[in-house]
């Protein structure tokens, strides 16, 4: 069982490395039959906090039988609608195990790296905004230094620094699903075909 794990993004091995630490963590998940949520956190009106709907919009063709993601380009989960979007899931889900993304600020020599944990996030606390802990496990990418005037810094933060992290999450996460779980989602293809048939 993981505790911390900080993954280099500009690491050769990194997607490989996110890859097995959260196959290890997902596996037994998947095995229980417990429902799988991707809870992708941020807006696409900051750059600094783009990380969560970029990988969000990254992973959107991703969903596999008990796979689900929340938050992309399109529709992310911010400060103003999270707490309406955990009351979803929790009405929606069965005790789900949610794998939540976010983008944080951190020391100056961890900028652009990826921290996974075993435990939940704290969204908002970069902006002082007081929002409920979230997933059960949580990876979150550092794009910038903390320290005065958090809300400027991510603001001012670099695109570059938000995609590199946002590609090797997007990745690692993909092909962790690949990896327990497998490349097709029987369901939506034979649901897809009926479609299909229906419209001919």
């Amino acid at each position: 069982m993981m505790n911390k794990l900080i993954v280099d993004p500009l690491s050769k091995n990194s997607v490989i490395i996110l890859r097995d630490a959260l196959s290890e963590e997902i596996y037994p998940i998947i095995k229980s039959g417990r429902t799988l949520i991707i809870l992708c956190i941020g807006t696409d009106r900051s750059t600094g906090d783009s990380l969560g709907p970029l990988v969000g919009h990254k992973l959107k063709f991703l969903i596999r039988n008990k796979v689900y993601l929340y938050g992309n380009l399109d529709n992310p989960i911010h400060a103003k609608n999270l707490e309406k979007t955990l009351k979803e899931i929790k009405d929606k889900f069965r005790n789900p195990y949610i794998i939540a993304v976010d983008a944080c600020l951190g020391s100056i020599q961890n900028v652009g790296k990826i921290i996974i944990e075993n435990k939940p996030l704290t969204p908002g606390s970069a902006v002082n905004k007081a929002l409920p802990k979230v997933g059960d496990l949580s990876i979150t990418g550092i794009v910038n230094i903390s320290g005065a005037m958090e809300f400027m810094v991510l603001q001012n933060t670099r695109l570059s620094i938000v995609m590199q992290i946002a590609e090797v999450i997007s990745r690692g996460i993909y092909h962790c699903i690949l990896k327990t779980i497998g490349g097709k989602n029987t369901s939506i293809e034979l649901e897809n075909k009926s479609l299909t048939h229906i419209n001919a």
